[in-house]
């Protein structure tokens, strides 16, 4: 029996996945993708400076280099990258399912969504804040979203080998299975009527959810709708907005500093 066009087309997309490769530049990006054992190395380009700086992660990844001129560095990517001699391809990461990354478990857990946020280096930066303050994970779509690329593993400058960035297929989903596990999803919205630290500290304690949309269109309708209650971050002056990952770094902060004075 010959299977439908659309079974045939869903099996190619997914062989086409797992064939899928990206190229990760400059030194801190590739450093820690060397020393990552999750991460699947297929091909390191560098320099000779590049490999002495390099030289003991890539003695730990057991992957052999290839030496080339500094002036003849042809890997495919942007050749306005900074890539500071060094060049690795590999696969994607496969961080897992959401209810398992993201169970409370012992003490109360953090995480990000985002809302289209497309821009490679603002999810980079996130990334690096979510790392920071402890997030069990960053989560955004497999669509209109920041995928796993060069750019954006250099300005998460290492975060993205070590914070879980899951790409799903429908936000407002992942948003319900959060709730059910017991996370209070909070969207940001300067237009909200609450500022963040009165809309945490009048909450039980418990995990946390911060929802961010893309700069100007904000959160999406659907997604304002799902969200538990909507809180803004206060300004000072006049101005009142912050770039998304300026904002998810206040809010990470401002969320974990809530959850600790919460356990005393």
């Amino acid at each position: 029996m010959k299977k439908p066009t659309w079974v045939i087309d869903k099996e190619k997309a997914r062989r086409a996945e797992r064939s899928e490769t990206l190229w990760l530049f400059g030194l801190h990006a590739v450093r820690d993708a060397l020393v990552n054992p999750a991460r699947d190395r297929r091909r390191l380009v560098v320099t000779r400076n590049a490999a002495d700086k390099l030289s003991e992660a890539i003695v730990a990844s057991g992957l052999a280099p290839e030496i080339v001129d500094p002036r003849k560095f042809d890997v495919p990517i942007d050749p306005a990258s900074v890539h500071q001699g060094a060049a690795l391809e590999v696969r994607p990461l496969d961080w897992g399912e959401t209810r398992a990354l993201c169970a409370p478990g012992d003490g109360a857990g953090l995480v990000v969504l985002l809302d289209r946020v497309s821009d490679p280096q603002n999810v980079g930066a996130i990334l690096r804040s979510a790392e920071v303050f402890g997030a069990r994970a960053v989560i955004a779509t497999q669509r209109h979203a920041a995928p796993e690329t060069g750019a954006l593993a250099k300005t998460a400058s290492g975060a993205l080998e070590r914070q879980p960035y899951l790409r799903v297929r429908n936000l407002a989903e992942e948003m319900e299975l959060l709730q059910s596990l017991g996370y209070l999803l909070i969207g940001l919205d300067g237009g909200a009527a609450q500022d963040l630290d009165h809309a945490l500290g009048s909450v039980p304690p418990g995990p946390v959810g911060l929802v961010l949309g893309a700069e100007g269109p904000g959160l999406r309708e659907r997604t304002r709708d799902n969200c538990d209650l909507l809180a803004r971050i206060p300004a000072a002056g006049g101005f009142g907005s912050l770039n998304v990952s300026n904002a998810a770094a206040v809010a990470l902060y401002a969320a974990r500093r809530g959850q600790r004075a919460a356990r005393g």
